[in-house]
């Protein structure tokens, strides 16, 4: 037997090995002192007073000011955060379906900025830009809903959340602990994911996705390269799809509007698959968590990408694109 497969899968092997060294001490290199700082915002209460600050902002989305801490929290740690919150304020609040989905839905476009949108700069936009998208987009994503659900008065049903999730430990310990485990994970899904596109891309399917996908990533502004990325991103989360989005950034592989336009929909609307199963257990609907979010990250890149092209060179780069670290 001919040993010119196993070379070739060797080689394959060691290259996306060494290219998940890489992606993930870029990613580690954000995540880890942002981490920190935020275990220190938890400990010193500062989310909690930015819980006190958006409580009035909850009222233009018809939620009780209680749910300002839920969303302070998964703003500034991440959704797993938000929802410990949420199972302690919510069971008191009295919350319709249609409330916890507006809810819901802000959660997903818009948790961990600090880290998220640090990735994000990583690969060359603005941490402000990204970081005001999520956020303002969160709330005119919750204006939307609460509107729609008001006008039909649909889910208007108390709401029964599907599980609670466990308390989280809060020694340094358990802190570190399950830090620890996080990053090893997201190791791991760069080294699969990598692994996982090169046999794509050998097996050419790769190309018959894009193919598939190219009217509509050519309407929202984003190129054939990026589109792989696109889509990791869209169904696995933004850390994955950003850190291989950095790696081909750096490579020169992405121009700076398709890297914008791409972290845009990602920002707004990544993780289809685990994200919105965490917000449907806690009694997120579908129309919201997944079909609104879906449609308002698709008119939102939409417009973006039609921005970027009106707008003059110094202008871009100084609202939308930052420096590569």
């Amino acid at each position: 037997m001919s040993s010119a497969p196993i070379r070739s899968l060797t080689s394959l092997l060691g290259n996306c090995l060494r290219q998940a060294v890489k992606t993930s001490y870029a990613l580690f290199r954000i995540i880890v002192p942002i981490a920190i700082g935020v275990r220190l915002l938890e400990l010193t209460g500062v989310i909690e007073l930015l819980g006190q600050v958006l409580a009035p902002v909850m009222a233009l989305v018809g939620l009780p000011g209680s749910m300002g801490l839920v969303w302070a929290t998964t703003l500034v740690t991440n959704i797993y955060g938000g929802m410990v919150v949420f199972a302690g304020v919510a069971p008191g609040a009295g919350l319709t379906v249609a409330q916890v989905t507006v809810l819901a839905t802000m959660m997903l476009i818009a948790h961990a900025i600090p880290v998220e949108a640090s990735i994000a700069r990583q690969a060359g936009t603005s941490f402000r830009a990204m970081a005001a998208l999520r956020i303002i987009g969160a709330l005119v994503a919750g204006l939307l809903l609460n509107l729609a659900y008001t006008l039909t008065a649909t889910l208007q049903q108390p709401n029964q959340a599907l599980w609670t999730p466990p308390p989280r430990d809060p020694s340094w310990l358990g802190w570190a602990t399950g830090e620890v485990r996080n990053l090893v994970y997201i190791f791991l899904i760069i080294l699969a994911l990598l692994i996982l596109m090169r046999l794509l891309e050998r097996l050419g399917i790769l190309k018959g996705l894009t193919r598939l996908l190219r009217p509509v990533l050519t309407l929202l502004g984003i190129s054939d390269r990026a589109a792989p990325l696109a889509i990791i991103g869209m169904t696995l989360g933004l850390t994955y799809g950003g850190g291989l989005i950095i790696q081909e950034a750096r490579a020169g592989q992405l121009s700076r509007h398709d890297v914008f336009c791409t972290l845009a929909l990602l920002g707004i609307c990544h993780s289809f698959i685990e994200d919105t199963l965490l917000m449907v257990v806690i009694g997120g609907h579908l129309s919201g968590t997944l079909a609104g979010r879906t449609l308002f990250a698709l008119l939102v890149t939409w417009l973006i990408a039609r921005l970027l092209r009106r707008l003059p060179e110094t202008a871009r780069d100084r609202w939308f694109f930052g420096r590569q670290s």
